[in-house]
């Protein structure tokens, strides 16, 4: 866990920004509970009047600040962003974009489960349209985020956890490392660096006495922990990237994601992904682990 900033340390901001029902307000939430001094649904031109009074004053000892913008900005306005966080980056100011989005179906269930208002629905548009709608106009600003969050199988707690985690507490320079199993039949990660097929692993499932079990419970690692094919997998894994993190590091990556999936992402990925886990942890990395399909 890195230690928070200091007074000396350049300003930090963090810009979070995604689809409505994605989440966004919660990981203000979050931000601010740690000390961040959170501004939600900043119009643009005050961002531009924000990265003014930094760049103007450098050297002023300032506390990290996160500003949540949307899709009420106008595009053109938008359009600006590029260039305002470039302005900060060049005078020494740590700032990273936090994109956070889920599928389709599930925003509009989450509109339809609090009776919220998409903030781009009117009399002529639908919430369908509203959603298409604002992908398009955000899409600029996924593409600057260094951070993208699929927020779809994700639970208010492991949101809020992933960004204590890998935004509020990752240090200046440091890569935060998000290792996740999943399950191929429910469909591959949104936003991984790397994704590992494990499915041609021996199965427990095929074990009536493993199949109710998962890659955490010992019996399961019994099983695949004497297998050869296992270990040469998890060997193999291990060694290309203890070779390759430390290339992504010098690059100034802030994120790396590295997924493993097998059939149902139950048991052999989780079992992989937690003794990655160890293995990454053992070397000094900061290491955040999840499993999707794991309630």
């Amino acid at each position: 866990m890195s230690e928070h900033s200091s007074n000396t340390d350049p300003p930090r901001v963090v810009v979070v920004t995604g689809l409505s029902g994605s989440g966004k307000s919660i990981a203000l939430h979050v931000l601010e509970d740690v000390g961040y001094y959170c501004i939600d649904n900043l119009p643009v031109s005050l961002f531009e009047a924000l990265v003014r009074d930094i760049t103007q004053q450098p050297t002023q000892s300032r506390g990290p600040t996160a500003i949540g913008i949307d899709a009420r900005n106008p595009g053109a306005e938008l359009g600006q962003l590029p260039r305002l966080i470039q302005r900060l980056r060049d005078h020494g100011v740590d700032c990273e974009v936090v994109f956070l989005e889920a599928d389709d179906n599930v925003l509009i269930q989450r509109f339809s489960e609090t009776r919220r208002r998409h903030p781009l629905t009117d009399d002529g548009r639908t919430l369908e349209g509203a959603i298409s709608l604002e992908r398009e106009t955000l899409e600029p600003l996924s593409d600057l985020a260094r951070l993208k969050v699929d927020t779809t199988r994700t639970t208010l707690h492991e949101l809020r956890e992933l960004i204590r985690v890998r935004v509020a507490e990752r240090a200046r320079g440091e890569m935060s490392i998000m290792l996740q199993s999943f399950g191929f039949k429910h469909g591959v990660p949104r936003n991984a660096d790397f994704v590992f097929d494990v499915r041609c692993l021996p199965n427990p499932h095929w074990h009536p006495d493993l199949r109710p079990l998962t890659g955490k419970d010992q019996a399961v690692a019994n099983f695949l922990g004497q297998d050869k094919q296992v270990r040469n997998m998890l060997s193999q894994i291990s060694s290309f990237l203890t070779e390759w993190i430390p290339c992504f590091e010098h690059e100034g990556r802030s994120y790396l994601t590295i997924t493993i999936g097998c059939t149902g992402g139950q048991h052999r990925s989780v079992f992989l992904i937690e003794r990655l886990a160890g293995v990454l942890t053992s070397l000094g990395c900061n290491v955040l682990s999840s499993h999707r399909e794991l309630k």
